[in-house]
């Protein structure tokens, strides 16, 4: 599988974003009345390898009821929170699902799975979206929240179009060269 991926942009502007985030929030309100949302525990516990040589574990997936999914992507998102160390890293894992009204209510969203700390400290989401412009307009917005808790420099994503999350994971792309290359933080090594 050859793995083609769109380029990052900056975030989006403080308006832009501002208005993203709260249309997404009603959104989320109204797919929890509609009980449209969704915890799946399958994958809870499995572990992701990268290319840069780091692994994290799934702590928690949450999905959509979507009918069809016309033009797929995955999305990944990866950032390293600022002044949290030990401990404090399971809060946050318990304090995430709070951060539930920042993504689910956005267009185009079919499911994420979280992923913990990595050896580095760095967090990642793991997405699979409905359209690469929808994923990345997401990802662009979220960019000013993450910047507001995690450690400058750190933010970064990556949108994979054309791709099914569940088929990624299931037969990895071959990553090239044995090195590990820390600029592969997003490519996906092996599943365990």
């Amino acid at each position: 599988m050859t793995v083609t991926r769109v380029p990052e942009k900056p975030p989006l502007a403080y308006p832009a974003a501002l208005r993203a985030l709260t249309g997404c929030a009603a959104v989320t309100a109204l797919l929890l009345w509609q009980r449209r949302m969704h915890l799946p525990r399958q994958r809870v516990g499995t572990e992701l390898r990268f290319a840069d040589g780091t692994a994290a574990r799934i702590f928690r997936e949450t999905m959509v009821d979507r009918k069809v999914i016309q033009d797929p992507c995955v999305l990944v998102v990866a950032f390293r929170l600022r002044a949290v160390r030990g401990r404090g890293h399971a809060l946050f894992r318990r304090e995430s699902l709070l951060n539930t009204v920042l993504f689910v209510g956005f267009p185009g969203f079919v499911s994420k799975l979280w992923l913990a700390d990595d050896e580095r400290g760095r967090y990642r989401g793991l997405y699979e979206w409905d359209g690469p412009e929808l994923a990345e307009n997401y990802a662009r917005a979220l960019w000013r929240v993450l910047a507001l808790v995690s450690e400058p420099g750190s933010i970064h994503y990556v949108v994979l179009p054309g791709l099914r999350r569940d088929a990624w994971l299931e037969r990895p792309p071959a990553v090239p060269g044995a090195a590990r290359d820390a600029a592969a933080w997003w490519r996906l090594a092996g599943v365990s």
